[in-house]
Formats: C-alpha cells, structure tokens, sequence
C-alpha cells in the first residue's frame, strides 16, 4: 500500500500527500509562516544553494501548499504540480512560463473569456504569434499546425458552449509541430477527464472550482511531468509570486477528500436536468457533452467519464427573455461562478464573456439567449421544478 499511483482517485483524494508533522495529527496541518529558520549559517546556504532539499521561504514552497500539490499531481497520475493563487495565474503561467519572442501559439477558439483575451490580446504584444482554429475541425488543427509552435491551448469541454477538442488526435499534431499541449480541464474535471493518459503534456485548472467546490476560496494549478513543472514554469513561479495562500490550499486539500463524490452527484444532476430540457417546448437546444443530442456525443462518451456538472441551453428569444428567465429562478442562484455546490446560472454574453465583444462571441456562437448552467448537489426533483416554474413564467 506505500505504492500510492496504485490507489483509487477515491483514495488519492482523502490520503494522496498526507504528511503529519512530529504531532501526528489526523487532519493536514495548516502552516501559515511566510519564512523558515535555520540551525547554522551553512544550512541557510546550502538550502540556497539547492545542496539540500528544504523549505526556504513560502513563496517558493510552504509544507501545506506541497501537501495539496502532491494530492494534486496523483489524482492526474502525474509526476508534479504548482499551486497558485488562482486559475488565471496558472493560465497565464503556462504562457508566460514558457513562451519567448518569435514564439507561436496555436489555441482552440471557444475558451473561457479571461483566456481568450491573454492570448489575442496580451501575447501579442510581447511578439508572440497567435491562431486560433474551430477546436472541434482537425482539417483546421491539422492547417494550423503544419507550422511549428510552441505551445497548443485547448478548453474542453469549452466555457459555455461545451465544444470539445480531441485532445489524443490534436496532441499527436502538437508534438509533430514541436509544441507542449496544455489542455483546461476545468469543465472536464479531474475525476471525470484524463488529458496526460490522451497524451497532453500539462493539464489546467481553477481549482477555486470543483475542488474547492464550496464558493470560499480560490487558487489554480498546473500539473504534469517533473522536467516541465520544475523547469522553466517553476522557475518563473517563484520568481512572479503567483503562489496560492496556505490557507486557501488548506481549505481546498478538505475540500478535495469529497470531490469525486460532489462531482459524481453534479454529474448525475446535469444528466437529469439535460433530459429535462430537451423535451421542453420553451427550450432551443441543449448543450451537454454525454447527452445524445450533442455533436461531439460519440467523442465525449470516449473522452469523458461522466459528462460534467455543466450545461448550457438557449431560448427564443434575446437577452430580454434570459434576463427574465434568470430573474423567475427560485432555488437556483444567479452567479457566474462555476462548481459549486448550490446550483449557479448565468447569462455569458453579459458576464463571463463580456469583454471580447460581439465578435468574439459571435465566432464563438455565444448568443444572447444563450443561459449556463452549474449543477450543484440539490435533488434533481428541486432543480427540475425550478426551472420549469422559470420556463413556464415566459
């Protein structure tokens, strides 16, 4: 049993990166000191020196924040992660961390709107070249990538069209071109999707979202192997000072011991709600990946386990009609959070998506009758009453 990459995400998730301090506590201890003291002068220098392996100050590493990094890494099967501060942190960083003048970017074209604007609007200006393709076309992939790159950036299942990129097929283009493929995976999950086994190269998240999963704190992490997280990403971390507080890495370690068992339950809900709304007379169309009216369906049931805790749907109508369909909710919440354990709704064009403009939501056909949705662990019975009280109000 010492072997912990042979446990069960269920396991990993309670007792991955557990250390116990000389007090042998049964909860992981919460270490909130920004610096560390040492018995000599030599053993400062040589912790420096990186002659010995020891906490030197906790923007570089802090024994709760590696607690979290650990269960993080083997929950993903992976050799190493960073924590930080954010899930925007942890975009950026696996931009910036890598990336040089000259460099190239080729990137899915339906991302979560803050990522969408890193690399159209802030790359550039650094001299660094950008495409953007249809994430669900590999002719486009394959065009894109007839030309080396440096770093491939996907979403998927994508924020809030649930578009999907086959992460094994474009990966295998990626390493043709020369390029580390980083794949998001918030709306996947970690217990639901597996990028590094489809053979991406560094894995994304906001783990403010399912691994929190309680609307309290927030923070990001980049997983993957030990050559490219202790590289260039990890050089560049603890230098910018993106670290996430021991505090928040705490709460989020308790959290992660009922992740799988929170999403599971989400998971189960977005499949009833699904069903729910595809037969109702006020609704367009659905989008959620492991229902058999999506166009990716055959994919997502490969690619994913279960199809997340999100959905999105659209109404006739315009953002008047949303609006009022959002104001008629009851139970769930107006929120453009995502993962939470109470169910959250959202208009996208106004809020998440907002600040690329018309255009860009146009590219990403994000209209203004588009509403997501974030499941949360309420009976399916509640959730499904509250929103056929909301349609019916129209």
């Amino acid at each position: 049993m010492k072997n912990k990459t042979n446990w069960h995400k269920d396991t990993i998730s309670v007792r991955g990166g557990l250390k116990r301090s000389a007090f042998k506590e049964t909860s992981e201890a919460l270490f909130l000191n920004s610096g560390y003291v040492y018995d000599t002068a030599e053993e400062a220098a040589e912790a420096f020196s990186g002659d010995i392996d020891r906490f030197v100050y906790s923007r570089f590493g802090n024994p709760t924040v590696a607690m979290l990094e650990e269960r993080l890494a083997l929950m993903e099967g992976a050799e190493a992660a960073l924590a930080t501060g954010t899930g925007m942190a942890s975009m950026f960083m696996s931009m910036a961390g890598m990336l040089s003048q000259g460099d190239r970017v080729v990137a899915s074209r339906a991302l979560f709107g803050a990522c969408y604007s890193v690399i159209r609007d802030i790359l550039p200006r650094w001299g660094i070249e950008v495409a953007f393709v249809d994430g669900t076309d590999l002719n486009q992939w394959t065009a894109a990538l007839g030309k080396p790159a440096k770093i491939v950036f996907v979403e998927t299942p994508s924020n809030p069209m649930l578009e999907l990129v086959d992460i094994e097929a474009v990966t295998k283009l990626a390493h043709q071109a020369g390029a580390l493929m980083v794949v998001d995976n918030v709306f996947g999950t970690q217990s639901g999707q597996s990028p590094l086994a489809l053979g991406a190269d560094v894995v994304m998240y906001s783990i403010t979202k399912h691994h929190d999963g309680h609307g309290r704190v927030m923070g990001g992490a980049l997983i993957g192997s030990e050559e490219i997280i202790r590289g260039d990403l990890l050089k560049f971390f603890r230098q910018t000072g993106p670290m996430i507080s021991p505090f928040n890495a705490w709460v989020i370690l308790k959290s992660m011991e009922s992740m799988n068992l929170r999403v599971e339950r989400k998971a189960e809900n977005a499949v009833a709600v699904a069903d729910f709304l595809s037969s109702h007379d006020a609704v367009d169309r659905i989008y959620y990946p492991h229902h058999s009216s999506h166009p990716q369906h055959e994919l997502a049931r490969r690619q994913m386990s279960h199809g997340g805790t999100i959905l999105s749907f659209t109404i006739p109508g315009g953002r008047d009609e949303a609006f009022a369909l959002l104001n008629q909710l009851e139970l769930i919440d107006i929120s453009n959070n995502l993962g939470d354990s109470k169910s959250l709704a959202c208009h996208p064009a106004s809020t998440t998506h907002e600040g690329i403009g018309p255009e860009g939501r146009d590219v990403m056909g994000i209209g203004e009758n588009l509403i997501r949705l974030s499941l949360g662990l309420e009976h399916k019975d509640d959730l499904i009453g509250d929103l056929a009280h909301a349609l019916g109000a129209l």
